[in-house]
């Protein structure tokens, strides 16, 4: 078997390996059968390529037009040319599976049902890396930087799994990558001759390129036992250091227990869920509910409290269960001369929501549902038990509507000394840049009510912060840091923050993770989706209990009680309100697909002598030319996607502006305008600059065949330009996010096929590049032509012009 042969096969196994990492993370291991041949396939092609020999630019391009042409055959064959050719509609269905997979992964506990769209992300993705394995190891002749994609793949499993034996996926991924080095490896040796490759060579088989005959040469021993010593260490020194407990192995560290039977309820972090929910591409549906409350915008559907930071993550206490009682128990520190209505709410959850806590408006009085659950008095939260979740459950809840005054949340009294001691605990990992910033940004204020209005709207409006869902969303004590000091992150990194930080004055504070109030619905129902999702500080006042504070920029709806009637010394430091709801669009994370250069073995890239091959010589490939081939073939698939991905960005900058003043609703407004114009554009209707927005409005609605809840999305918002222009103080509405999402919604839904694929792939708005190219060009034109010089420069520029024409 010649040396190529031998990589390709360890190439091969090698991914597999690494593939069984995700074992663990959907049910069944059919998936693994059919990526297996999908592999083969795709590693035969490539064998054949270069056996031809076709240049490596072109043996890559042949692999991946087959396995396009294989994922086509498996998964879209009913809407390909001849089964097999990927066309528009083939293309487009497969664009469907990945978003719906990638909806079923932020909705599906593990393991995971094996959906086509599931499906499709694990084979699809175990072929590319494979793609990625081969191109490295065997066209390029560099095992050492294959090694990457493989590392991804397993990165992938243990991040998502929730550790169960996942030492043994690792060794079985090590192990395939030592298994594609020691291949390499040899082959490199056994060029230099007998003295390095061994007195002789067995037949064939895969032994062939990692023994001799006497056991092997000294170096290929010596290899051996360093890639066995190394990885030992990485599997013993995650035991052995307790903060690796769940780091690369996966092993379980603390906040994955499961409540069973209903003796304690362990700590869980639903973060990563959360964050993944908001940046989904479609506001998928998870519940329905209806309510007699007066202001829909402030029934938050709470699913839990974290109140316990180790400087690493914050988590929910361990506490104990008890059975639901019929009649909830009065809110803890809620006093007789507080305001108070009871609503009553019916949910509905959806099928495709699997959730363990149910999500209950806060605070609760009574519930009434069906199945296994368990109370949990601390936090006032239900826990399935015995694997009970809320996937299609229907229950009616009703709750307490506090509606405290600023007085008498400024006139709090002291709260419980056991209350304090657990709510105000801070790590000692803290940075001081935390409490100093608090003391800051509080400074001047009389009481700890005083200090939560402040700390909130320096967040909200006051301190230059940024909302960004892209950001990673670490939770410990560094990431704290590095959000005050960067000042962009999302609902996570606002509340964690601004609980620790009145942590540190005093102030009992704790986490709530569940969901804004949602969407109204045509009939009366109220919609909440996936990007409804959402985390926000609780703080504790004596005689009111724990109240709800709003640091999110543009998210949720600012309490009642922090508006500017708030009674302090200094009326400035209170933020101007922010009214509704708003959903935000999803954002594109921007990918890394760079790969480092590898350190090359010195004097083992001589040429290939293999006795009876008829191939060409082959020194290897310096690591940057594989850099360089990497970088053109991103620049190829980019460059058709630029309209697409230019297209995205303008929409989640113009959906996803920040700020509460009234310049930011305004530039909210025209930008929400501005982007129902362009969607409309994009489907065929080109925008008339002559309209008025309400003629445009009606214009859009009649063209677009719009149906009635969309045509009051236009409306809604050509009314909201109409205040901002020409009102003498405009009131934009709320929303504006939502509406505008709703008219692309229907204006998709109108239109055909061949028009949807059209607006998406080549949206006709995309122009506005190249004229705002244009523009920037004839500016620095100008600019150019007034400067002191300038008409000699361009003279001699065309004297050499024509010189070399």
């Amino acid at each position: 078997m010649s040396g190529r042969a031998r990589l390709a096969l360890c190439a091969y196994a090698a991914t597999l390996l690494a593939a069984g990492a995700l074992i663990p993370l959907v049910d069944g291991v059919g998936w693994l059968v059919q990526a297996a041949v999908l592999l083969g396939v795709q590693s035969g092609v490539g064998a054949l390529a270069r056996r031809v020999p076709l240049a490596r630019t072109l043996t890559i391009g042949v692999q991946t037009l087959v396995t396009l042409l294989l994922l086509t055959l498996v998964f879209v064959r009913d809407h390909a040319l001849f089964g097999v050719v990927p066309g528009p509609e083939a293309l487009m269905r497969l664009g469907e599976l990945l978003v719906a997979g990638g909806e079923d992964v932020g909705t599906y506990a593990i393991p995971a049902p094996m959906t086509d769209g599931i499906k499709l992300m694990v084979v699809g993705g175990v072929v590319l890396i494979g793609l990625a394995v081969d191109a490295l190891a065997v066209t390029f002749r560099s095992a050492a930087p294959a090694g990457l994609p493989l590392l991804a793949l397993y990165s992938v499993a243990a991040g998502l799994s929730d550790g169960g034996a996942s030492w043994l996926w690792f060794l079985l991924a090590a192990s395939g990558y030592l298994l594609l080095l020691l291949a390499e490896g040899r082959d490199r040796l056994s060029q230099w001759g007998r003295v390095f490759g061994g007195a002789a060579r067995n037949s064939g088989g895969l032994a062939d390129g990692l023994a001799g005959v006497s056991g092997g040469s000294s170096p290929v021993r010596t290899g051996r036992r360093i890639g066995v010593l190394a990885l030992g260490i990485a599997l013993v020194a995650p035991l052995a250091l307790p903060a690796l407990d769940s780091g690369l192995l996966g092993g379980k560290g603390p906040g994955n227990g499961r409540g069973s039977g209903g003796g304690t309820i362990s700590a869980v972090n639903p973060l990563v869920s959360l964050q993944n929910n908001l940046n989904q591409p479609d506001n998928r549906e998870v519940m329905t509910y209806r309510s007699n409350i007066e202001n829909p915008q402030n029934l938050y559907l709470r699913i839990l409290a974290l109140d316990e930071f180790n400087g690493s993550e914050w988590r929910s206490s361990t506490r104990r269960l008890t059975d639901v009682p019929d009649r909830l128990p009065q809110p803890t520190g809620l006093g007789r001369d507080v305001s108070v209505t009871e609503v009553r709410t019916n949910i509905s959850a959806s099928r495709s929501y699997q959730q363990t806590y149910l999500p209950l408006p806060y605070p609760a009085s009574e519930v009434r549902v069906g199945g296994r659950w368990r109370y949990e008095p601390e936090g006032r939260t239900l826990v399935g038990d015995d694997g009970q979740t809320t996937r299609g459950v229907q229950y009616e809840v009703g709750s307490l509507v506090v509606e405290p005054t600023a007085a008498q949340l400024a006139a709090a009294g002291s709260p419980p000394e056991e209350l304090v001691r657990e709510y105000t605990q801070v790590p000692g990992s803290l940075p001081g840049v935390v409490a100093e910033t608090a003391e800051q940004v509080t400074e001047g204020a009389s009481n700890a009510y005083e200090q939560a209005v402040k700390l909130q709207d320096w967040f909200a409006s006051d301190g230059g912060f940024t909302y960004d869902t892209t950001v990673t969303s670490g939770t410990g004590s560094s990431a704290i840091a590095r959000f005050l000091r960067d000042r962009e992150g999302f609902c996570i990194h606002f509340s964690f923050s601004m609980a620790a930080m009145a942590r540190t004055l005093g102030i009992p504070a704790r986490v709530a993770v569940g969901f804004t109030p949602g969407t109204m619905k045509a009939d009366g129902a109220i919609s909440v989706g996936l990007r409804d999702a959402h985390a926000w500080p609780e703080l504790y006042f004596e005689g009111v209990g724990w109240t709800r504070f709003e640091p999110t920029p543009s998210r949720g709806s600012t309490p009642s009680w922090t508006r500017p009637e708030v009674p302090t010394d200094s009326a400035s430091d209170v933020a101007q309100p922010s009214a509704g709801t708003s959903a935000e669009p999803s954002a594109v994370p921007s990918a890394e697909d760079s790969c480092p250069p590898q350190l090359r073995q010195e004097g083992g890239c001589g040429p290939s002598q293999e006795p009876g091959a008829a191939l060409p010589t082959d020194r290897g490939t310096p690591v940057g030319t594989v850099v360089l081939v990497v970088l053109a073939a991103v620049l190829v698939l980019v460059l058709p996607l630029s309209p697409l991905l230019w297209r995205t960005r303008a929409r989640n900058r113009r959906l996803g502006s920040g700020g509460r003043t009234p310049a930011d609703a305004a530039a909210r407004t025209l930008a929400a305008w501005r982007e129902i114009s362009d969607e409309a554009w994009d489907h065929g209707i080109a925008p008339d600059e002559s309209l008025t927005p309400r003629k445009a409005a009606a214009r859009i609605v009649r063209l677009g065949r719009l149906d009635t809840t969309a045509a009051e999305a236009v409306h809604r918002i050509a009314g909201s330009v109409e205040q901002v222009l020409y009102a003498p103080e405009p009131r934009p509405a709320a929303g504006l996010a939502e509406d505008a999402l709703t008219v692309r919604a229907g204006l998709r839904a109108s239109a055909g096929q061949g028009a949807r694929l059209r607006a998406t792939l080549l949206p006709r708005s995309s122009v506005r590049v190249v004229w705002a190219v244009a523009e920037r060009r004839t500016a620095l034109a100008e600019r150019w032509a007034g400067r002191p010089g300038a008409g000699r420069w361009t003279a001699r520029l065309r004297r050499l012009t024509r010189q070399h024409g």
